[in-house]
C-alpha cells in the first residue's frame, strides 16, 4: 500500500520532468536554428533605437512649452518609450503566423499525432527564440538606451518587473495563438492577422500610453486583455500603475495580470478544442 502511494506521488513529478525536458530540447533546437541566421536578428537592433529616436524628437517638441502632459514629465515619457522598446524584444511573438501556415497547408495534422500539443511546442519554440533575442536584441538596445540616449531603464522593483514581463510574454503568446486558431474557420486569415496586430498594438500602449485615451475608452481597455501584454509590464517596470482613474499597487496589478493570463490560457484551450473538431470534421 505504501509502495503504491509513493508510486502515485512520483507520477506528477515525473510528468513535470518530462515536460521540462521536452521544453528544454525544443527551445535549444530553436535557439541553435535561429543562431545560424543571427544576422537577420541583429538587423532588428536598429528598429528599437530608430523608433525611439522618432519619439524623442516628437515629445521634445510637444513638451517645448509645458512641464507635464497627462501626468507624465518629458523624462517619464521617454522612459516609457524606452522601456516599451526593450520589453517588445522580450515578448515578441509570431505564433499566429506559424499556426496559420500549418493549418492552411495541412501540416498541422502532424502535430495531432505527436505526444505534445502544438501549443506546447510553439511556446517552447518561443522560449528558445526569445532566449537568443535576449542576447542579440534586448541587451544591445538596453545598453544603447542607457549610455547613448541616457535613459534610466533600471526597474524600480526588479523582481516584480521580471515577473510582469514574463506574464506579458505568456499573454502575448496566448493572444497571438488565438488569432492563429482563426485559420480553422477562415479561408485566409492574413487580413485578420494584420488588422489584429494594429488593434493589438494600439490597445496595448505601444503607440501611446493608454492614459492618453478618453476616460470612457480607458474603462474598456481596462477590461480587455491587451494591456497585460505590454502596458502593464511597462508601468510595473516604471514603478506605478494607473488606468481609467484606477490606481493599483504593483503586487495588485501583477496579480490581476496573472489571473488574466490564466483566463487567456483557458480561451486558447477552448478555441483549440473547437478548432480540432472542425479540422477533423472536414476529413483530415
Amino acid at each position: 500500500m505504501a509502495t503504491e502511494s509513493r508510486t502515485r506521488s512520483r507520477r506528477p513529478a515525473a510528468a513535470i520532468r518530462r515536460l521540462a525536458g521536452a521544453t528544454r530540447a525544443i527551445a535549444l533546437a530553436t535557439y541553435k536554428e535561429w543562431a545560424a541566421y543571427r544576422t537577420h536578428m541583429l538587423a532588428t537592433i536598429l528598429i528599437g533605437p530608430v523608433y525611439f529616436l522618432v519619439q524623442y524628437f516628437i515629445w521634445h517638441a510637444v513638451y517645448s512649452n509645458r512641464e507635464t502632459l497627462n501626468g507624465f514629465t518629458l523624462e517619464q515619457m521617454l522612459a516609457y518609450y524606452g522601456v516599451m522598446s526593450v520589453i517588445t524584444y522580450l515578448t515578441f511573438d509570431f505564433a499566429d503566423w506559424n499556426l496559420q501556415m500549418l493549418i492552411r497547408t495541412g501540416k498541422y495534422v502532424t502535430f495531432v499525432l505527436r505526444p505534445v500539443s502544438h501549443r506546447f511546442y510553439a511556446l517552447s519554440q518561443k522560449i528558445g527564440h526569445r532566449s537568443l533575442g535576449f542576447f542579440l536584441e534586448f541587451l544591445p538596445v538596453f545598453l544603447i538606451f542607457m549610455f547613448v540616449f541616457r535613459i534610466d531603464l533600471v526597474p524600480t522593483r526588479a523582481g516584480w518587473a521580471v515577473l510582469s514581463v514574463f506574464l506579458g510574454f505568456l499573454m502575448t503568446f496566448f493572444i497571438n495563438y488565438c488569432i492563429g486558431l482563426t485559420a480553422f474557420w477562415l479561408v485566409s486569415a492574413e487580413g485578420m492577422r494584420r488588422l489584429f496586430h494594429l488593434v493589438r498594438d494600439l490597445t496595448a500602449g505601444v503607440f501611446l500610453p493608454l492614459t492618453f485615451f478618453p476616460e470612457v475608452l480607458q474603462k474598456v481597455l481596462f477590461v480587455l486583455p491587451f494591456q497585460f501584454m505590454q502596458y502593464v509590464p511597462v508601468r510595473v517596470w516604471l514603478g506605478e500603475y494607473e488606468l481609467a482613474g484606477i490606481t493599483m499597487s504593483i503586487p495588485q496589478i501583477v496579480g490581476l495580470q496573472a489571473v488574466a493570463v490564466l483566463v487567456m490560457w483557458g480561451v486558447t484551450e477552448a478555441l483549440a478544442w473547437f478548432g480540432m473538431r472542425r479540422f477533423t470534421g472536414v476529413g483530415v
